[in-house]
């Protein structure tokens, strides 16, 4: 039994990772620093392994902080080690019971290790993903940065317009007319009534389709006089420096809706890969979006015995309050889980109503019905691996 090494290893993001070494009784085997390189692995792995039976394998317990926890452990498990990647909140308790005073490095670094000991029922073998899967993976998170990033700009749009216009036109979804005049123009009250009705009615028609003209027009130039009337000439209000950064911010979300885009089209690629049938979507409640992060978050579905096991992991099941005879029901949920997809999951739909002709969905919805238009399953094969998964594939899911 004292065969066993257990390793904790505390990650720095700019620093070296402090690096603690124990024996199957607990006992200190050794203390490193380690850098992300394969020369200083390899001897951290060598003074781990020093006495030990030939046969031990190391277990390599890390917290996932940031980027840093892949390196470590690629390299530990091509190596044939078992590597625990755990919570934070998980090593933040145990070490508040071994070193309640105190904190460093090394006692982080010695908390993980002495995990496997305290709660090994509670440790899972970290599963790396294929090549197909980390492509989804990167694929999903990208899709849901650039959708948070979209959303922000949109809220600055709005509230750099109702500085310029205080009774501004913009109460519901930023649709494509509305993006044009802001293109064009910034909001600035001085342009929009410099540009006259006929001008702004042909520019909105254009943008919407046709779908919105000179009643659009109306609902600008009544914002863009009262707020002259309101302002006049007051130095406090900067008009142009204003209209200026709103044509910043729509510039940035067009590029950023582009991206969306492209990176949306090649998730789908990924997630046909990866869930050829469409099992996820076939989930109710799941669609575009929902299915693809689904496959990406949860990884093997066969590590799950129960359905009870996913609900914890999906951080949606309730907190349990139980003591003596007393069941407190009616908890908040977890949130234990992934952050991704439980957004994902709880975030309502967008009723079809809340659109206007001239508001259409955002650039996953828009993706959602393109999506929708090609999934015939029987009409698609998956594309080929030249040279193996992840190696040098172009013709669908790049990574």
């Amino acid at each position: 039994m004292h065969h066993r090494r257990l390793v904790g290893i505390d990650l720095g993001i700019i620093s070296a990772h402090t690096v603690r070494v124990l024996a199957g009784d607990g006992s200190v085997v050794c203390r490193r620093k380690a850098v992300p390189t394969v020369a200083s692995l390899t001897e951290t792995e060598q003074a781990a392994l020093q006495g030990a039976a030939p046969t031990t394998r190391l277990e390599v317990v890390l917290e996932p902080t940031g980027p840093s926890w892949l390196p470590i452990a690629v390299f530990f498990t091509s190596r044939g080690h078992t590597v625990y990647r755990v919570s934070s909140a998980r090593a933040h308790d145990l070490r508040r019971v071994l070193s309640r005073q105190a904190k460093s490095n090394g006692i982080d670094a010695d908390t993980l290790a002495r995990l496997p000991l305290v709660d090994p029922a509670g440790l899972h073998p970290l599963a790396l993903p294929s090549a197909e899967r980390a492509a989804l993976d990167r694929r999903v998170r990208a899709c849901d940065r650039l959708t948070q990033q979209g959303a922000c700009h949109k809220r600055r749009i709005k509230d750099l317009v109702r500085q310029l216009l205080p009774t501004s036109p913009l109460a519901g979804e930023l649709g494509m007319a509305d993006l044009a005049v802001l293109e064009r123009f910034g909001a600035d009250p001085h342009a929009l009534l410099a540009a006259g009705p006929g001008r702004l009615a042909r520019l909105i028609g254009k943008a919407s389709g046709g779908q919105h003209g000179q009643q659009r027009a109306t609902h600008w130039l009544a914002a863009a006089r009262a707020a002259l009337q309101l302002y006049g000439d007051h130095p406090a209000v900067a008009f142009t420096d204003l209209a200026a950064e709103v044509h910043t911010e729509v510039r940035l979300l067009r590029a950023t809706q582009a991206e969306l885009a492209a990176h949306a089209t090649q998730r789908e690629y990924c997630y046909r890969w990866v869930d050829p049938l469409g099992l996820a979507r076939s989930l109710p409640g799941l669609a575009e979006v929902g299915g693809p992060a689904l496959v990406a978050t949860m990884g093997d579905a066969h590590r799950f015995a129960a359905a009870s096991r996913f609900r914890s992991f999906t951080g949606l099941a309730p907190r349990a309050s139980e003591t003596g005879n007393t069941d407190r029901k009616g908890q908040p949920i977890s949130k234990a889980g992934n952050r991704l997809l439980r957004t994902t999951w709880s975030a309502p739909p967008t009723p079809p109503a809340a659109r206007t002709p001239s508001s259409p969905a955002s650039t996953t919805c828009r993706w959602s019905s393109a999506a929708r238009t090609t999934s015939a399953r029987s009409a698609w094969s998956p594309p080929t691996w030249p040279s193996g998964p992840g190696r040098s594939w172009t013709g669908g899911c790049r990574m």
